[in-house]
């Protein structure tokens, strides 16, 4: 008996686990191509915090050239990560969240997705706190009116109710957004390479007192993406996915050109553009500093990036993660647009302020924990799983990841032990958590849970079965807890399902 056939043999009638944005996506339901996919990393990449990075690398000693080198490895090296995760979303079209009921559990899942969750929303209010301060900027220059607090409102309003439109509306802000924020960064650079010169300062020559290591600035950048880097699934699950085939390569042809070009590229630039301006002001925003300057055109400019920065980032990066994983706590009562604007509440009142003023503190704690579910998400879907996953269970609240009570201690204890071990030395969190999770969850999975807790795709005979896209496949809810599996249609085809 397939594993549809048992999903439909017990007739569940309980849906208490399913809402329609968080359902596999089909093939048809995949808009993003490759251009449209890279933009939106351009765009989550601008984050004014990328800022900080690069000038607390000058301010620690290391050369400008190094600062820039050594976060695009960092980046390369978390982007790499998360084409490995980003196979859940175009293979099986699942949501983090979702996912997270394998390794943790039906109802153990909430405790993980629930800290990236708040996370993502509490980035969004530092992103909108500092949008509101551009918005503010530009009312005081056209206007003569100047309330941060007002333009923090109507902001975070804005971001909220595109959000709502769905990724395809996404997309599109970032199609618009990245061109122009590359033209303006360009634009910065050059601006505060000037003020430099005029001081006397080579960029390139300087060296500030201070004996960083270039290691905590690599796991500090890894840090700095470890919410992504984890829940990209979100995204990838709408990412256009050559189906039929079994090459990885092929399958996220269009996840690489974002993840490993696009992401280092942009965020190597923008900690470069903080770092020239720590080093022509001792100011590492270099937005202030330019403000301070400017006029006209220049100036508003200068602030629409500012804005355009953080409304790219905070609907695709943010606010749709966050969304999810609410939705994910209690389908049947937050639907899909009621987790973003519950999402976008939570994100305002989180005293964005004091969460920029001790940026690496907050880093360094999340990415910890954040870490070492990365590598249970790894261990979990490539070692245990084998990439297979009986996605209708995902969806039974009576099911095989039910495991017991609705949690597996594999997961808990491994999130448990490496998170702390991970926050414990907080300053190299993610090369500690990552493995530690990995080798735990492997460990207490094969010794723990499996002899107890049978998974069908893990068994030794489990085959194409649960398998999705590289084998042709979708996932297809047909109602009342039912799933079946049907060849997948081209992008564009009717599918009977709105886009989140």
């Amino acid at each position: 008996m397939s594993v549809i056939d048992q999903t439909d043999a017990r007739g569940i009638a309980n849906t208490a686990l399913i809402e329609e944005s968080i359902l596999p996506t089909r093939a048809a339901q995949r808009p993003i191509g490759l251009l449209g996919y890279a933009w939106i990393w351009v765009g989550i990449a601008v984050i004014i915090a990328t800022y900080s990075l690069g000038a607390t690398g000058i301010g620690g000693g290391v050369g400008l050239l190094a600062v820039i080198l050594t976060i695009m490895a960092a980046n390369l090296a978390i982007g790499a990560f998360m084409v490995l995760t980003a196979d859940i979303g175009t293979e099986h079209g699942l949501s983090f969240a979702v996912y997270l009921r394998a390794p943790f559990g039906t109802r153990g899942t909430h405790l993980p997705s629930l800290s990236r969750g708040l996370v993502a929303a509490m980035w969004f209010g530092v992103q909108t706190y500092l949008g509101a301060i551009a918005l503010n900027g530009i009312g005081e220059y056209f206007f003569g009116f100047s309330n941060w607090v007002v333009w923090y409102a109507v902001f975070a309003v804005l971001q909220v109710a595109n959000t709502m439109l769905g990724i395809k509306s996404v997309e599109k802000l970032a199609a618009l957004a990245a061109p122009a924020i590359i033209a303006i960064s360009v634009w910065m650079y050059y601006a505060l390479d000037g003020i430099a010169q005029t001081k006397g300062l080579n960029i390139w020559t300087f060296r500030a007192e201070g004996q960083m290591s270039l290691l905590v600035l690599f796991i500090a950048n890894m840090g700095f993406w470890s919410t992504l880097a984890i829940d990209i699934p979100n995204l990838t699950r709408f990412v256009k996915t050559p189906t039929g085939t079994r090459s990885f390569f092929g399958r996220n042809r269009n996840i690489f050109v974002a993840q490993l070009i696009a992401l280092p590229v942009t965020q190597a630039m923008i900690a470069g553009i903080g770092a020239v301006s720590f080093i022509a002001t001792g100011n590492w925003n270099p937005i202030e500093v330019i403000q301070a300057d400017a006029q006209g055109l220049a100036l508003v400019a200068l602030l629409a990036l500012v804005v355009l920065a953080q409304w790219s980032t905070n609907n695709s990066a943010n606010l749709i993660p966050a969304a999810l994983t609410f939705i994910n706590l209690a389908p049947r009562a937050i639907s899909y647009r009621t987790a973003v604007a519950l999402a976008g509440i939570v994100g305002t009142l989180c005293f964005p302020w004091e969460i920029l003023s001790n940026l690496f503190v907050f880093l360094g704690y999340y990415g910890a924990f954040l870490s070492a579910i990365g590598g249970i998400m790894v261990a979990d879907y490539y070692v245990i799983r084998r990439r297979r996953l009986n996605v209708p269970e995902l969806f039974n609240p009576t099911g095989q990841y039910v495991y017991s009570g609705g949690f597996n201690m594999a997961g808990l204890l491994s999130w448990a032990i490496a998170g702390a071990a991970a926050a414990w030395f907080s300053d190299y969190a993610f090369i500690i958590g990552f493995p530690a999770g990995f080798v735990l969850y492997v460990m207490l999975m094969k010794t723990l849970v499996l002899p107890f807790h049978p998974q069908a795709e893990c068994a030794p005979r489990a085959g194409d079965e649960y398998l999705a896209a590289s084998v042709g496949q979708d996932w297809v809810y047909t109602g009342h807890g039912r799933f079946t599996r049907g060849a997948c249609t081209e992008p564009g085809a009717a599918t009977g399902r709105e886009d989140i």
